[in-house]
């Protein structure tokens, strides 16, 4: 809020008479009225409604349940929005607490849990000369030279969803209080740095992986992750601190600062509870756990270990199984490529290859597609390395190189338990690649992965492991190249009046797109945390192999050749599948560019 218009609302929040106490419901109704937020009638029907609601609620919260329409768009007024609102009234900065943002840690050094459950406030940022504490009572400011004495800063207060400070109260300061319940089993040491650490391992001095502070800080854990929709828990060694990292929507964002002690406690902790070797720290490892998430469904995650050179880092894969097998609809295939893709999944035998870099999505499709052919009358046998996510209507085997039981194994074994469909994990060298196409050529649908830019890359790959084209052209149904970009969010995307309609037709040229563009951009609300984005979707380029794509694949094909023929065969390079979603709204153009491959 400029600086005029929040002197001009704090003015008229002193001429209503509320320059100081708490807030009353009654009082914001009649703000609502005079500035033309609302009107009479609905001020009115408001007080009614509210006279009989539950009088221990905050007067915001209070207001948010009936649901006020606001007199300009018919929109209801909820909480937030109130909060806003008042916000301004008052002349505070309004604040949308993001746990992702608050260091807990010095937060909870500014001031007490008690005293912040009292006053009802809660500190959401610790500088050098000041603290940033968020309340939801504008004209209640007795506590903070108090705070301000404690602190030795000086306070700024800023405005916040009451429900926000009641909620993230509870679980900041609880947090810290288990990590210093850790740090105090541990006897007190915090592991400051890389050799106090190995002093203490020497010492023998190390936090016991079932202290009560350790199970509650990692239980935590979990369910923030689940709450804040990331797909990867990343828990990193460093030389000062350990350092807890969510992927959400594919981007990592920083989520606390951890003592080294209680970092390697919170390893030991998952890694007993995923059946993994707790002493062993020098070699990787994988493990997996199901937990619940706070609706009580059951989440599946797969552990993976790595020795770093300041200790053992941990990634945790989050694998929902209600997020992570969808129908073609829910992954993004445009109808063109659905109906494509139906089509050769429902062919009898051959070999269906899904590329893409790491992290695109492809387990999803192929788990998506297996799910829909795995019928009872059809075996549907995988061999993985590791196994993404368990599903109750595959045979499912895990590789295991220890035991010298690798991909070429594991598919010369399926072939002997009278198969239907099998699922490769990945096709990483040519034994693996001549044991699929024996797969195919005897009867079976081979699905598998490829690591290509593209999918006419995936033929060319194949000539550079060994397999000749005559196999390539006797086995080869289809390539599914994808991708996966950042979704906008619906609630906050604004058209975006300045795009430059050239600059799309450039992008794809010599393609085209019929049909308007209508480009939105990301602006940050409440419901995307601010980035203006939510959610991923799919790209794909889907190339058949058809009769005049045979006669490219010969002993020294051309990749320009191959890309011409199939997209005369009706195939949509990446790039212009992402340019079709930007043109609907759904992305941006600049997501399109940093995730797809140029037209060439």
């Amino acid at each position: 809020m400029p600086a005029a218009a929040a002197a001009s609302a704090s003015a008229r929040a002193l001429e209503g008479g509320a320059s100081h106490g708490p807030l009353r419901w009654r009082q914001i109704v009649d703000w609502l009225r005079a500035d033309g937020v609302i009107t009479s009638e609905e001020g009115q029907r408001t007080i009614n409604r509210c006279a009989h609601a539950e009088s221990s609620q905050h007067p915001l919260v209070r207001l948010g349940a009936v649901a006020i329409q606001r007199a300009s768009d018919g929109k209801p007024l909820d909480t937030e929005l109130l909060t806003e609102y008042v916000a301004g009234r008052a002349g505070l900065q309004y604040l949308r607490i993001d746990p992702l943002k608050v260091d807990v840690g010095r937060v909870a050094d500014a001031m007490s849990a008690g005293y912040a459950e009292r006053h009802k406030v809660l500190p959401v940022q610790v500088a050098p000369k000041e603290v940033v504490v968020a309340t939801a009572e504008p004209f209640i400011d007795d506590w903070v030279g108090e705070v301000e004495r404690q602190a030795r800063r000086k306070v700024r207060r800023v405005m916040a969803n009451p429900q926000d400070i009641t909620r993230y109260t509870a679980e900041f300061f609880a947090l810290a209080r288990s990590v210093r319940a850790a740090q105090k089993a541990g006897g007190g040491a915090t592991g400051s740095s890389f050799e106090q650490l190995v002093e203490l391992g020497r010492a023998g001095r190390q936090l016991d992986a079932n202290d009560q502070g350790v199970i509650r800080v990692v239980d935590w854990l979990w369910q923030y992750a689940f709450d804040q929709r990331a797909s990867d828990i990343h828990l990193e060694p460093r030389r000062e601190q350990g350092v807890i990292r969510f992927r959400i929507d594919g981007v990592l964002h920083p989520v606390y600062q951890m003592p080294m002690g209680v970092l390697n406690a919170m390893v030991a902790r998952v890694k007993l509870l995923g059946r993994m070797d707790v002493v062993e720290r020098r070699r990787p490892q994988d493990g997996r756990i199901k937990t619940r998430n706070p609706r009580g469904d059951e989440v599946e995650m797969r552990l993976s270990t790595l020795p770093t050179a300041f200790g053992e880092k941990m990634v945790m894969r989050i694998f929902d199984p209600d997020n992570a097998v969808k129908d073609l609809d829910a992954l993004g295939f445009p109808p063109h490529d659905a109906a494509r893709w139906e089509a050769l999944v429902r062919r009898p035998h051959g070999i269906i290859l899904v590329t893409g870099p790491t992290g695109s999505g492809k387990t999803t499709t192929l788990y998506s597609t297996l799910k829909r052919v795995a019928t009872e009358e059809v075996n549907v046998s995988t061999v993985e390395d590791p196994i993404e996510m368990i599903e109750p209507s595959f045979n499912q085997t895990q590789v295991q190189p220890q035991l010298d039981f690798n991909f070429t194994e594991g598919l010369r074994a399926l072939m002997r338990q009278d198969p239907d469909i099998i699922m490769v994990g990945e096709i990483r060298d040519l034994q693996t690649a001549d044991m699929a196409i024996q797969a195919a050529l005897t009867g079976h649908l081979v699905f598998s992965t490829l690591h290509t830019n593209d999918a006419p890359s995936a033929v060319t790959r194949l000539m550079e492991l060994g397999v000749p084209p005559y196999l390539i052209n006797a086995t080869l149904l289809g390539v599914l190249a994808q991708r996966l970009v950042r979704t906008l969010c619906k609630q906050c995307r604004q058209r975006d009046r300045d795009a430059d309609p050239e600059a799309l037709a450039a992008l794809i040229r010599p393609w085209k797109l019929s049909g308007g563009y209508r480009a939105y951009k990301p602006v940050g609300c409440v419901d995307c945390r601010m980035t203006g984005f939510r959610g991923r979707m799919g790209l794909y380029e889907l190339l058949t192999v058809t009769e005049a794509l045979k006669g490219e694949i010969h002993e020294h094909p051309s990749i320009d050749a191959l890309r011409r023929q199939a997209a005369r065969d009706g195939m949509r390079p990446l790039r212009l599948a992402g340019a079709l979603r930007a043109a609907e709204g759904l992305t941006t153009l600049d997501e399109i560019i940093a995730a797809t491959p140029p037209l060439e």
